[in-house]
């Protein structure tokens, strides 16, 4: 499955690698893409993902909120 969440408070090339990097370890989480000028990411996943954990994961780096589209 393909979702595409919004992720407010990316601005640059390291913000995109520092998210894409968590969004791995998020158990169920195959691939994730960010797009750091628009923030809109592209999370292929499993369909128990839970997104619950995949948005603390995100948001507990401090500086970044998501949005996650209902699924």
């Amino acid at each position: 499955m393909t979702t595409i969440v919004q992720i407010n408070g990316t601005h640059c090339e390291s913000c995109k690698a520092l998210i894409e990097d968590v969004c791995r370890e998020v158990p169920g989480v195959k691939s994730c893409t960010v797009d750091f000028r628009t923030g809109k990411t592209e999370v292929r996943h499993d369909e128990q993902l839970d997104w619950q954990i995949f948005k603390e994961a995100i948001e507990s780096l401090g500086q970044y909120r998501v949005t996650i589209p209902s699924v």
